[in-house]
């Protein structure tokens, strides 16, 4: 059985589209289902019902799909390791943006220097989000808000965080909350806060990147919580209003992170690197 014909089986009964699967893997539509049209035809049943919204596993699909995942992870941890067999020669590296927006590019900088021979790529997005690429695979390691949840990821590394409060320094702050996109540890923890030590309601307000929230918290917009590390970074610690919260009641470190079974051949390094 071809794993190619299986990835994209795995994909598609994913995000129970063909369209969004052919996207993911850079495919043509048309190339996503003809593969799954030869998988059905070697296989001798079909592995998809088509519903409105898209396609949704047969029963037969249902019973292929953990089998499936199973042989496709095996063959892209044989093919990682196989390719760094003697040395680390690819590594993709996930970052919150936070992460990204604080220390990213001096850690790069000195991979980089120390491994020059290795071929870095960075995706950063959420820590939700970052972690499901980690768990499929997609990234070698990450940096995340928090430490994890799954039982399948080790902590490499770890740079412990000191949260805060941060408001208008001399407009009266409206009972806005401000921050990252939906996916962002500091948003969930945020509102779960707020809503601890004040009856009030907050409406929430969720932008793009960090400079927009800190200049429209400047501005008299609303408040957020945050890493201190972020409000010097941009250079924000004079124009606002800051209070730490207390480490017992928001200790979010950010953690580099990758799979048990997916461990890089640079695992000793990362460990000892001082961030």
């Amino acid at each position: 059985m071809d794993s190619n014909l299986l990835k994209v089986f795995v994909e598609v009964a994913k995000e129970k589209s063909i369209t969004k699967a052919a996207n993911n893997l850079s495919f043509a539509q048309s190339n996503v289902t003809a593969r799954i049209k030869q998988l059905e035809n070697s296989l001798g049943f079909s592995l998809f019902h088509r519903v409105p919204k898209g396609v949704i596993l047969s029963r037969e699909g249902e019973k292929l799909y953990p089998k499936a995942c199973e042989i496709v992870k095996k063959v892209e941890q044989v093919t990682y390791e196989m390719k760094n067999i003697d040395n680390q020669e690819h590594l993709i590296v996930g970052s919150t943006e936070s992460n990204a927006a604080t220390r990213i590019v001096p850690f790069l900088l000195q991979l980089h220097k120390d491994y020059p021979n290795t071929n870095l790529e960075l995706i950063t997005n959420t820590t939700r989000d970052i972690t499901k690429e980690l768990l499929n695979y997609k990234v070698d390691i990450a940096f995340v808000s928090g430490a994890p949840k799954s039982d399948d990821l080790i902590v490499l590394n770890k740079i412990n965080e000191t949260i805060v409060l941060v408001e208008p320094k001399e407009n009266l702050c409206p009972n806005v909350f401000l921050s990252f996109k939906n996916g962002c540890a500091y948003n969930d923890f945020g509102q779960n806060y707020l809503k601890q030590i004040s009856e009030e309601e907050h409406k929430n307000l969720e932008f793009g990147n960090y400079e927009t929230i800190l200049g429209c918290i400047k501005a008299g917009m609303g408040k957020s919580l945050l890493p201190l590390s972020i409000v010097k970074k941009l250079k924000y610690e004079k124009d606002l209003k800051i209070t730490k919260l207390p480490k017992e009641l928001s200790n979010i470190p950010t953690c580099l992170v990758c799979r048990k079974d997916y461990i890089p051949k640079i695992e000793s390094y990362l460990k000892e690197y001082k961030f």
